[in-house]
């Protein structure tokens, strides 16, 4: 049934400054804009492997309470944990749960992104086997 990541959708109250935050700690610009002229209500950015999507959405259009919590947080595969955290948190993230040895070659954090979103991080080895790493 569940297929694959298609997209996770973030919100911002602040779509610019939002995407401008992303695109520098990526390191790379969106795709998808829409719309095309004037600001942007919904952002979209392709990252990893398989190009999941990470879609930046005006809050104003969430369906769901923002700033509340949702009770999903995504994990993104990760090399290097502690790196991957650290890079965050100078980009103005703030750590919610530590790097954390969860066991044979898992470890897990998140981080809340300056807009309110989760991010959750984990080096999985089950990722790194299914992608040749």
């Amino acid at each position: 049934m569940l297929r694959g990541l298609a997209t996770v959708t973030l919100t911002a109250a602040d779509v610019p400054a939002a995407v401008r935050w992303y695109a520098d700690l990526l390191g790379l610009e969106p795709y998808f804009t829409r719309p095309v002229e004037g600001p942007p209500a919904y952002v979209e950015f392709r990252v990893g492997d398989d190009e999941d999507e990470i879609g930046v959405m005006d809050a104003r259009y969430a369906a769901w309470p923002v700033r509340e919590a949702a009770g999903v947080v995504v994990h993104w595969h990760v090399d290097d944990l502690p790196a991957a955290v650290g890079r965050f948190e100078d980009a103005g993230a703030r750590v919610v749960s530590p790097p954390t040895v969860r066991g044979e070659g898992w470890a897990t954090a998140v981080v809340a992104d300056p807009f309110g979103n989760l991010l959750g991080l984990i080096t999985s080895p089950h990722w790194a086997a299914a992608h040749g790493g």
